[in-house]
């Protein structure tokens, strides 16, 4: 690629006394990280009541959702009635895990609860050929409760069991989630990041609206779907 926006070039020793300097600010985000980390490990909790949701296999109650795990993690999918094409960014997000059975060695489990019907929402997971779990709170409270009602935003919510009691831990939303994805870290490493109007970037640097350089739910599904879905 050609172009007149470039960093400045300097020698080696340079470039390293500037590398060292960002260093040391990264080391101390990975520091501020892990104390973040530890404050969340020490969140309280707050008990649930008995929810029953719509799997591939019919109603299941949320406890049973854990497969007898005490650890869950929920990614509440936007949904939209009526329409073929979902969230991108939510299709985008959950395209890239693919492979979770690492969360066995830890006791926990991560699944997608959107507000559509399981019929429509087991569609589309085949329509983008996403490799998790769905359930449907369509006909359940559940997603309201915990921050994702029907014609809402996205949510990540995080639950503890201990037996037949459910409890949630954690919540976010918005880019309270880039923390989860692999994608946006690395493309912050690149030297254009992510070429966004919003990003503080020298002067001439690429940049596009907010958005427009990400992948849609056509191109997810072209990418991974299964044919004719």
């Amino acid at each position: 690629m050609s172009t007149n926006a470039l960093p400045p070039i300097v020698d080696t020793e340079t470039w390293r006394r500037e590398l060292d300097a960002l260093r040391a600010r990264e080391k101390a985000a990975t520091r501020e990280l892990d104390a973040i980390a530890a404050q969340r490990r020490r969140l309280p909790m707050v008990e649930l009541p008995d929810y029953t949701l719509e799997g591939e296999e019919g109603p299941i109650r949320l406890v049973d959702i854990f497969d007898n795990r005490p650890q869950l993690i929920v990614y509440n999918h936007m949904w939209f009635p009526d329409e073929k094409w979902q969230c991108g960014g939510c299709t985008g997000f959950t395209a890239q895990f693919t492979r979770l059975d690492f969360l066995n060695n830890y006791d926990a489990r991560f699944v997608i609860v959107t507000q559509g019907p399981i019929d429509e929402a087991l569609a589309y997971k085949r329509r983008v050929g996403n490799k998790m779990p769905w359930y449907s709170t369509a006909n359940s409270p559940f997603g309201a409760d915990v921050d994702a009602p029907p014609n809402g935003g996205f949510a990540v919510n995080v639950f503890l069991r201990d037996g037949e009691k459910v409890y949630r831990t954690w919540h976010t939303n918005g880019r309270g989630t880039e923390q989860l994805t692999h994608t946006f870290a690395l493309i912050d490493l690149l030297p254009y990041g992510r070429q966004e109007v919003w990003q503080d970037s020298p002067e001439g640097w690429p940049q596009s609206p907010t958005y427009s350089r990400w992948s849609g739910s056509e191109d997810i599904a072209a990418a991974y779907g299964e044919p004719g879905v």
